[in-house]
């Protein structure tokens, strides 16, 4: 059987080195993208960029700058997505974003784990889970999304809540850890 590369393991949800040369690599492409998106005041530049550093984008998504990612390549955007001022996501594994998203300012999305024991996390050892955002969602100012959350379609997260679960469909969230705070009635 052949051996896997960092890059393979990572992107399978398995234990991996993200120190590995490659993804070393990988994650400076994403640095250089960024810097040019970020510094860019033309949108067609900007829609340009985004398009060489994501997976996937759908019609009409707008990220008002600074943003920062991982990778670029493991995150796709559904249409009419708008993404507020200082975005974060590590998208060390794919991260899937629907239709009709908001993001309030300072949403972070963090899909590495990374080891309780000191030792393996000295070694650069971490796993990464998928995040899923379904369609018309809400993710109020400060929101973090931690590894292998789901939530779903037309959900409201709270600003400032820290997810470290799936959010059910047609539910409000709030707090640390966020917790439902009620249904929506559609």
């Amino acid at each position: 059987m052949p051996v896997r590369t960092e890059k393979e393991k990572m992107l399978a949800g398995e234990l991996y080195c993200c120190l590995d040369p490659e993804l070393v690599v990988d994650r400076q492409r994403a640095k250089k993208l960024m810097l040019s998106f970020n510094k860019s005041e033309d949108l067609a530049d900007q829609q340009t960029i985004l398009r060489q550093m994501f997976g996937g984008i759908g019609k009409n998504l707008v990220i008002w700058p600074p943003f920062y990612c991982s990778y670029g390549r493991n995150t796709y955007f559904g249409s009419q997505v708008f993404i507020n001022y200082n975005c974060t996501i590590l998208d060390n594994i794919e991260v899937r974003i629907g239709n009709h998203v908001m993001f309030g300012p300072s949403v972070s999305i963090y899909t590495a784990a990374h080891a309780l024991q000191a030792e393996p996390r000295n070694q650069g050892l971490e796993v990464a889970k998928p995040v899923t955002i379904e369609d018309n969602v809400w993710l109020g100012g400060g929101v973090i999304i931690l590894p292998g959350v789901r939530i779903g379609k037309n959900a409201v997260v709270g600003a400032g809540a820290v997810v470290s679960r799936n959010v059910a469909s047609n539910t409000i969230v709030a707090g640390n850890p966020a917790r439902v705070i009620r249904k929506i009635e559609q």
